[in-house]
């Protein structure tokens, strides 16, 4: 993403200065996008100074200043207020017809075009909280309008804090939430109990939790750089009549594989119950 002409980089203005519009400037920054052509907005004043003093752009209080000026405009608030401000910076981007990137969880993009006024290239995008530390995967959807050199640009935003996949329908972002923005809080849940499990058992708490930590970092890395599937890496650490042998069999028995699809299915059902609420907003 570095250039040397920084004129040639668009500009950036995100809505909200909030955890996660703040890793995506920091990543792009990293990535060597200009602070001059990067521009934040939020009505918080603790949040404004928060990200000047994090990342020494301009932040501004109102939200048009940043939507008057963006090329590439990145909805980054909470689903609630989507809205309220989606409304306020219609007129706005109307006249400046930005490309308009969403990481508002289960707000659809017809019903946030609708309420900008209608005729925009935009992209909806489910990231998850890993980006936070620059190591997310978010799921994208574009619209009809978003050409070849739109998907680039959302694309490359994203990627500043992970991986990024395209999906070609728009409910396939329900299915996104369910796997890998939900997901983080599966595998917390999976650490925690194993690291109880261990103290039970008599391990000191803080040993428990290192390895804990360590063996769900070092099975993430075995599986992404080696580029095997989960199941061939399971089996070759399951020796026949060996110790993992034995717990797997208790997670098959309890029925794990049940339990993560039913999981996932709520989660998914849920998403689209939330996109029915927020769409429900005349």
């Amino acid at each position: 993403m570095t250039t040397t002409a920084q004129h040639a980089q668009p500009i950036v203005g995100l809505i909200g200065a909030g955890n996660m519009a703040r890793s995506l400037a920091g990543g792009l920054l990293n990535n060597g996008w200009p602070k001059a052509r990067l521009l934040l907005a939020d009505p918080d004043a603790n949040q404004r100074m928060g990200a000047q003093e994090a990342l020494g752009v301009s932040v501004y209080e109102d939200n048009a200043e940043v939507a008057g000026r963006a090329e590439i405009l990145v909805l980054a608030i909470k689903p609630q207020a989507m809205v309220e401000a989606a409304r306020a910076l219609a007129p706005h981007v109307q006249e400046r017809r930005p490309l308009v990137v969403s990481l508002a969880a289960g707000v659809r993009l017809n019903d946030i075009e609708r309420w900008l006024g209608g005729g925009l290239a935009m992209v909806r995008v489910m990231p998850n909280t890993p980006a936070l530390v620059g190591s997310g995967a978010s799921g994208m959807y574009a619209n009809e309008r978003v050409d070849a050199r739109g998907r680039d640009q959302a694309e490359s935003i994203l990627r500043a804090v992970g991986v990024t996949v395209w999906v070609e329908n728009e409910a396939l972002i329900d299915v996104v939430t369910a796997l890998s923005g939900s997901g983080p809080a599966y595998f917390f849940l999976m650490m925690e109990a194993l690291e109880r499990a261990a103290v039970e058992q008599g391990l000191d708490p803080k040993q428990a939790r290192l390895l804990t930590l360590e063996t769900a970092f070092g099975a993430a890395k075995m599986a992404l750089e080696g580029g095997e599937e989960p199941a061939l890496l399971r089996r070759r650490v399951t020796s026949p009549g060996g110790t993992t042998e034995a717990a797997i069999h208790v997670f098959e028995d309890s029925g794990m594989r049940r339990l993560c699809k039913e999981a996932v299915t709520a989660a998914i059902k849920r998403a689209r119950e939330l996109g029915d609420m927020f769409g429900a907003a005349k």
